[in-house]
This record gives C-alpha cells, structure tokens and sequence, in this order.
C-alpha cells in the first residue's frame, strides 16, 4: 500500500511575504498601466495642438515666405549683389532659401514636419521663440516656459490650499447650524461663483489698487525688486493678495454650498446616529463618520477646480500682469509664436496628467474601500 504524502504546510510569515509581493506588484501594474494611458492621452492632446496651432502647415508657408523676404532685403541692400539683374537677385533668394529651408527642416512634407514637432514638443526641445524672450534674455523656449513655471505654480498652489481649507472648515461649520441665518446667506451667496475670477479681479484692482490704494495693480513684485529675501517675500505676498483673491471669491461660495451639501447628506446616515447615541465627542464624530467618507467628493471637486484654474488663469493673469504660463500663452497667441504656443500648451498638459494620477492613490488614502489596481473589486 503506497503512502500518501502529507501536504505542504506554508508559515504564517512566508504567507504574508507572498501577500505583500502580490500587492506590490498589482500596485506597480497598475501605475504602469495608468502612466501609460495618461501619456497616450497627452501625446494625442499635444499632437492636435502641434495641427491647430501650425494652422495645418499654413504657418509653416508665412516661415517660408518670411525667410525669403529677409533674404531678399538683405540681397537688395548689400552693395557687394549691386550688380546682379533682377533675375538674378531672385535666384540667389531662392538658392538661399532652399538652404534655410533644409536646415529647418521646412523642405519636408508638413506631416513628416509635424511628428518631428511632435516628438521635440514632448521633451521641450521646441529650439528657440519666434518673437519671445526670458527675462534674462533669452530666447530658448525651454528657458522662457520654465521661468514662467514657478509664478503660475505658486499663485495656484496658494489660492487653493487656501480654497481648500476655507471652504472645509466652513462648510463643516454650517452644517452644524443647518437653517441658521449664515446657512442661508451661503446658499444665497452660492451664484456668485457663476462669474469667473478675472471678473472678480477687475473689481478687486478698482477697489483696492485704484481707489484705496492700499495693494499693487499687478505684477508679481515691485520695481525695482528689493534687495533682501525678507523684502522680497513681503513685496510678493502683497502682490499675491489681489489675484489670490479673484480665485477665492470666484469658487469659494459654490464650495462651501456643495461641500455643506455632503456633510449635511453624511451626518444623517444611521452610523452617525449611532456614535451619537454611544455619546462620542462631536469632533470626533464629524472627523471620523462625516469628514472621512465625504474625503474622496471633496478631493475630486478639489482637482477639478484646480484643473479648472489653470484652463482660466490666461485672462487672470493677464489682468493682474501676472508673469506666469497664462500671460505667456495670450502673448505667443497674439504674436503667432507657435513653439511657446506648443510648449505652453504641453506644461498644461503634464500638470492635468500628474493631477489625475496622484488623485488616484490620494482616494485609495482617504477611502479604505478603494484599493489601487484591485480587479476584484473597486479599483482606484
């Protein structure tokens, strides 16, 4: 009679390794997967940009004809052609071109051009601006963007921490006095964010700027610039104040209005009545069974105003002459400077595909019920 053989026992630890590795590896499929589609997602967006904004090669043409115009000018005045016929003249104009043409890259079909532009436009290799500069000077498009990267990146991540944290705290303050009067002045005050916030800014200049003078115009600093850090930093805080608060009277009352919404629609499940019932403190209630399960809403209506942010700030930084990636796109608009127009358009891009991937791991840490690549259930 044969024997059987016993089955194989797994430790406890060896189990658990195997579960953390499994883990590890869905959350790194996952983040692959995610990148991967993000990107898809840009280099489709960036490539329609490259179409629009090279006017499907006509732009290219005005290059062209611009190029042959310098030359002939230049020919024309050069005392050293003043012999040539005309005929002449327009040969040698047109040899040189040609010559230009190739080291552009202007001698190739536009859809060669534009997946040349394409794959350039991702890495912020665009070569120089036709019409732009930096402040210090220069003319690389890489420089001029990631100079005007930092101010659109701090009048942003101010005006919604700010947001943020306002608009939570005062939601969740009315709606422990639901039907009180400051209840009902914010749902009155709620259409107010109908109008958008270089709306807001006009009015804020007028008041604050012109009649009060107590804030700067614009700008990001005074002029000339202060010698110390400390200076510096006031002159900066104050000529944020103003555009600061354009963004927060533009979003703030529809925040709180939907914010209180959720809180309102959490603090009357049978789980709150519950802890209630037991006699735990109110703050404790409001963070762990109000505040926690409605963290996922206000995180994505956070993104999305943020998202929302940077599509609006060209008008609002235009209006405050804000030197950030706003004013720099409505300025390569009006002058058709189409490399600061692509790289513009490119940063905005990254910043909305690095938002949706962080919100995706920030909801599998504020809502245990959402488990980043899990297949088997919600997935994040």
């Amino acid at each position: 009679m044969a024997a059987t053989q016993a089955p194989s026992m797994q430790s406890p630890a060896s189990v658990g390794t195997q579960s953390h590795t499994s883990a590890a590896l869905r959350i790194i499929r996952y983040t692959l997967t995610r990148l991967i589609a993000l990107f898809l997602t840009t280099v489709v967006g960036v490539y329609l940009t490259i179409l629009i904004a090279n006017m499907g090669g006509h732009v290219d043409e005005i290059r062209r004809a611009t190029i042959r115009e310098g030359l002939a000018i230049a020919i024309g005045m050069s005392p050293e052609y003043a012999q040539l016929t005309p005929a002449q003249r327009r040969q040698l104009v047109e040899e040189l071109a040609q010559i230009e043409f190739k080291r552009l890259g202007l001698d190739q079909p536009f859809i060669v051009r534009s997946f040349r532009y394409l794959g350039n436009a991702l890495v912020l290799n665009l070569g120089r601006a036709e019409q732009l500069t930096s402040d210090s000077g220069s003319s690389l498009v890489r420089n001029i963007i990631l100079e005007r990267l930092v101010p659109t990146l701090l009048l942003t991540a101010t005006s919604f921490f700010f947001l943020f944290f306002v608009s939570v705290f005062a939601a969740l303050g009315l709606s422990r006095r639901y039907g009180s009067f400051l209840d009902r002045l914010s749902v009155a005050l709620a259409p107010l964010s109908a109008a958008p916030s270089w709306f807001y800014g006009i009015f804020l200049i007028l008041i604050f700027a012109a009649v009060l003078r107590w804030l700067p115009f614009g700008g990001m600093v005074d002029a000339p610039p202060p010698p110390s850090r400390w200076a510096y930093f006031l002159s900066v805080l104050k000529h944020l104040v103003l555009p600061v608060g354009a963004v927060v009277l533009s979003s703030i009352f529809i925040g709180i209005y939907s914010w209180r919404t959720f809180f309102l629609i959490y603090s009357s499940e049978d789980y709150v009545d519950m802890a209630r019932a037991k006699g735990l403190p109110a703050r404790a209630i409001e963070r762990r069974y109000i505040l926690r399960p409605s963290l996922p809403y206000i995180i994505t209506s956070f993104a999305l105003s943020l998202i929302t942010l940077w599509g609006g700030s060209i008008i609002l930084e235009q209006v405050f002459n804000w030197p950030g990636l706003g004013r720099l796109l409505y300025q390569a608009i009006q002058l058709y400077d189409t490399p600061i127009i692509v790289g513009d358009t490119i940063i905005y891009a990254y910043l909305l595909a690095i938002t949706v991937f962080v919100l995706d791991f920030v909801y599998a840490l504020v809502d245990p019920r959402v488990k980043v690549g899990d297949s088997g259930g919600r997935s994040a």
